[in-house]
């Protein structure tokens, strides 16, 4: 199989560090460009809330589900799902291998798997941490963050905020798609 390869693109992935493939790809998201730049440091909260909620680089913050990455930057969320296909993936680290993302099934679930017998963690870029939290009370949460937690230690987790349930996210570098496939 033939890659094109294409500036870095990042997945948001839940899975079993351990395993090689699963279910669950439906709630893997994309960000087609690096989130980290576009940003919003905790500290600048405030004012992007006295903006409408609008950052800088343009994403619109929602205070019930919101991004946090591992230097304290509010990010834009990734797109849901990342769609069906081959893609060359890698931690950054040792291993780069293909992704198979399988188109949903009539549940709306989807399976992925990775080539070479390489795991989640093979190929995950440890120093990248995400997190997507959900506010329980309605409120604009960030403002509830310890930013003492930062930055979290490479393969650590994400700190818990109150008035929010959180979800770790493994993050995976994308450095190519399969030809046969018509990303962009």
């Amino acid at each position: 199989m033939r890659f094109q390869r294409i500036s870095t693109q990042f997945i948001a992935a839940l899975g079993d560090p351990e395993a090689n493939s699963g279910s669950g790809a439906q709630s893997w998201g994309l960000w087609p460009v690096d989130p980290g730049p576009r940003g919003v440091m905790l500290a600048s909260f405030a004012q992007m809330k006295a903006a409408g909620g609008v950052a800088p680089a343009g994403w619109r913050f929602d205070a019930t589900e919101w991004w946090l990455e591992e230097h304290g930057l509010i990010m834009e969320p990734p797109v849901f799902p990342v769609p069906p296909g081959k893609y060359l993936v890698t931690g950054d680290r040792e291993v780069t291998t293909v992704l198979t993302i399988h188109p949903a099934g009539a549940d709306g679930a989807s399976r992925w798997e990775l080539g070479d017998h390489a795991t989640l963690y093979d190929v995950t870029h440890l120093p990248c941490r995400a997190a997507r939290y959900t506010s329980t009370t309605g409120a604009e949460s960030p403002a509830n963050v310890q930013k003492t937690a930062f930055p979290v230690a490479p393969g650590g987790t994400m700190p818990p905020v109150e008035g929010c349930e959180k979800k770790d996210y493994a993050v995976i570098f994308v450095i190519g798609v399969a030809l046969e496939a018509n990303h962009k």
